[in-house]
């Protein structure tokens, strides 16, 4: 389960929410954070809910 304060940080600033998944998923979410806020937010939440971590 998610921790309050990932998802607040997942909704301010997605890239920091996933420092601690890899290079590959900062990279991603930072990206997508670039095409649009919405994007970003929603990588971020789909890489802190996967359970396969």
């Amino acid at each position: 389960m998610l921790s309050f304060w990932r998802v607040i940080l997942s909704i301010l600033f997605p890239p920091f929410s996933v420092l601690d998944k890899g290079c590959g998923s900062i990279i991603i979410v930072f990206i997508l954070t670039l095409c649009g806020w919405v994007p970003g937010v929603i990588a971020a939440l789909v890489i802190l809910n996967n359970p396969k971590n």
